[in-house]
């Protein structure tokens, strides 16, 4: 018994699952996905209300994340376009995330707003939200474009390359990887922005999906994000 027991506690699955589970994100993801699947319905109103706090709160430090990103953005060598809009994507972020720190803050009652005060707080973190998406979407497909572009040029280069030297072919053959890899991580994050763009967008105004639609984007994109966020946290690719 004891034999079985031990087989299901050191389960790799089980490892990885509490490595995830053990950051933020994981648990911010895991938490959005049980918030989508209970979206349809209505007797389920009050727990997804609770889970979308209980996500806020684990959030409040993710605000200095993005802007350590932002610096280390503003760092970083690259194509111009695509620099600029990472910064500006980070800073965007960071402003979603304050003051959608300043909703919950409202929302559990440790610091009351107006009702004027807080639609504005809320309207000012679906706008960060919106534009930090946007930019993300532009940097996407900057990055996309480029990253295609060397693509067809390293193999061209490969092609009518001649007779190379193993020590050159194993160079290209890394770096057409590395492209391929970061071309694959880019379509994957495109995809997750493009469903998440419409629930901002929606609480704006500017669109007018309906919640069962936003329900499912969410849910796939959480589902999406979470699958990432697992291969990274453990070493997979």
């Amino acid at each position: 018994m004891a034999t079985i027991a031990s087989q299901v506690i050191l389960h790799p699955t089980v490892s990885q699952s509490l490595k995830f589970s053990s950051t933020t994100l994981g648990r911010d993801k895991v938490l959005e996905v049980l918030q989508g699947e209970k979206e349809a319905a209505v007797r389920w109103n009050a727990l997804k209300t609770h889970l979308a706090t209980a996500r806020k709160l684990l959030r409040l430090g993710k605000p200095l994340e993005h802007l350590q990103a932002a610096l280390k953005a503003s760092l970083a060598s690259g194509p111009v376009g695509e620099q600029i809009t990472a910064i500006a994507r980070q800073i965007s972020y960071f402003g979603y995330l304050s003051f959608d720190a300043l909703v919950w803050i409202n929302t559990v009652k440790f610091y009351s707003f107006s009702s004027e005060t807080s639609t504005k707080v809320a309207k000012f973190a679906y706008r960060f939200w919106l534009a930090g998406i946007t930019l993300s979407i532009i940097n996407g497909t900057l990055k996309s474009v480029r990253l295609a572009k060397e693509e067809r040029k390293l193999k061209h280069s490969k092609s009518w390359g001649g007779e190379t030297d193993a020590g050159r072919e194993a160079e290209q053959e890394t770096r057409l990887s590395a492209i391929l890899a970061s071309r694959d991580n880019t379509r994957h994050q495109l995809v997750i922005d493009l469903l998440d763009i419409w629930i901002p967008a929606t609480a704006l105004g500017i669109s007018n999906m309906n919640d069962g639609a936003l329900g499912i984007f969410g849910l796939i994109s959480s589902l999406m994000a979470g699958q990432k966020h697992w291969q990274s946290v453990n070493g997979k690719k």
